[in-house]
C-alpha cells in the first residue's frame, strides 16, 4: 500500500460542536481518531432528527402525525414505544396523549396565549413497527430530546474515539466532571457529578410565566413544577433521564421519591423549599471534593 497524507480530522485530536437544537444549545466533543469528523456526523444526526421530532415545525413527522392522525416513522415510533412504557410505568404521570396541552402550554409561556390550558386529554394511540396512529396530538418533547441526545452520541462510538453529547439539561455519560446548575440564579453549583450515566436536569426556573412553567400532571391535571430543581442519573439512556426528570418535577415530594427509590438504574436528587432530597446512592455519582 503506497504511502498518504493524513488529514487533520483522520488524527487524533480534540473537536467540539457549539449549535442551536431543540430549542436549546448543545455542544458535542469528540476525542480521538478523526474526531472532527466525527463530531461533525453527530452534529448533523442532532439536525436531522430535530427536523423529524420538532412538533413545533409543520413539515416534521410528529407534525404530520398529529395533524393527519398517523404516520409511518421510525424514530416517532421508537418514541412512543418509550412514552406508552412510561405512561404505565408511572400511573400516567408522564403522559404522551397531552400534545394540545403541550402546545397550548407553551404558546401561553411564549406570550402567544392569554392563559394556559385548563383541561387535559385522552386517547389511543397505536403503534405497529413503523406507523403509528393516534386519535389525539400527541406529545413526545419529554422524549425527544433525550432520544436526539443518545442518537448523537451513538454517532461518536467507534475504536479509538470517544465523546459525548450535552443538549440543554441532557447529556449523555460525561468524559469528565459536570456542574449542576443552580435555579437560584448563582454561579455557584448545586453538586459536581462524576459519573458513567446518563443526566437530565429539570426545573420550573427556567420557563415560566406567571407562577406557571413548562412542567404539567396529567393525573391530578395540574400544571407546574412542584421543585425548583430535579436532576436524575440514568444507566439506561439519555431517554430515561430525560422523561424521569420530567416525571419527578411533576411529582408531590414524597410521590417523587418514592418513585426515584425503586426505579431500577436510577438516582435523583430533588431540590425542594431550598432542601435536597436524595436517593440512596445518588452521592455514588457525586465527585469528591
Amino acid at each position: 500500500m503506497k504511502p498518504h497524507l493524513v488529514s487533520g480530522d483522520e488524527r487524533f485530536g480534540e473537536e467540539v460542536r457549539e449549535f442551536r437544537c431543540c430549542d436549546t444549545e448543545f455542544r458535542i466533543r469528540a476525542s480521538g481518531l478523526r474526531a472532527g469528523r466525527t463530531a461533525s456526523v453527530a452534529r448533523r444526526t442532532a439536525e436531522a432528527l430535530e427536523e423529524q421530532l420538532n412538533a413545533f415545525d409543520e413539515t416534521s413527522a410528529v407534525s404530520h402525525l398529529n395533524d393527519d392522525g398517523a404516520v409511518d416513522n421510525e424514530h416517532v415510533a421508537r418514541l412512543v414505544r418509550r412514552g406508552l412504557e412510561y405512561y404505565e410505568r408511572t400511573d400516567h404521570v408522564f403522559d404522551i396523549h397531552q400534545g394540545r396541552v403541550e402546545h397550548d402550554l407553551k404558546a401561553f409561556l411564549r406570550g402567544d396565549r392569554a392563559s394556559p390550558p385548563e383541561a387535559f386529554d385522552t386517547g389511543a394511540v397505536t403503534v405497529d413497527d413503523t406507523h403509528v396512529r393516534t386519535t389525539v396530538p400527541l406529545d413526545l418533547n419529554g422524549l425527544a430530546k433525550g432520544y436526539i441526545v443518545d442518537q448523537a452520541a451513538g454517532a461518536l462510538d467507534g475504536f479509538g474515539r470517544r465523546g459525548f453529547v450535552s443538549g440543554g439539561g441532557d447529556m449523555s455519560p460525561p468524559m469528565g466532571p459536570v456542574a449542576i446548575e443552580s435555579p437560584y440564579g448563582d454561579d455557584t453549583p448545586l453538586k459536581v457529578l462524576d459519573t458513567e450515566w446518563n443526566v437530565a436536569t429539570s426545573g420550573g426556573y427556567q420557563r415560566e410565566r406567571r407562577g406557571t412553567d413548562h412542567i404539567y400532571d396529567p393525573a391530578t391535571e395540574r400544571l407546574g413544577s412542584r421543585h425548583e430543581s430535579v436532576t436524575v442519573v440514568a444507566r439506561r439512556d439519555c431517554m430515561e433521564a430525560d422523561a424521569l426528570a420530567t416525571t419527578l418535577a411533576a411529582l408531590p415530594l414524597a410521590d417523587a421519591e418514592s418513585l426515584a427509590a425503586d426505579w431500577p438504574g436510577l438516582e435523583a436528587l430533588i431540590i425542594h423549599d431550598g432542601v435536597f432530597h436524595a436517593t440512596e446512592n445518588f452521592t455514588t455519582h457525586v465527585l469528591d471534593t
